[in-house]
């Protein structure tokens, strides 16, 4: 029965991996953050892009305007 106090006790005490899940959520927090800050970037490029085709006057055909 000591050995079995002994052996939760140690369980309980063992903070190993608490480590390795603090570090699973600080790496899912910065992917997270990165998908949506890439996502954010892309979606202003493409809006800049038509702004600048637009400005131009340049139709979708010659200048590709509308990504496709």
């Amino acid at each position: 029965m000591i050995k079995f106090k002994t052996l939760v006790k140690d369980f309980i005490e063992d903070e190993s991996g608490l480590t390795a899940v603090e570090y699973a959520i600080a790496g899912g927090l910065v992917v997270g953050t990165m998908v949506v800050a890439f996502t954010q970037l892309g979606t202003a490029a493409t809006g800049e892009i038509k702004d600048l085709c637009s400005a131009i006057g340049g139709s979708a055909a010659t200048y590709d305007c509308d990504g496709a």
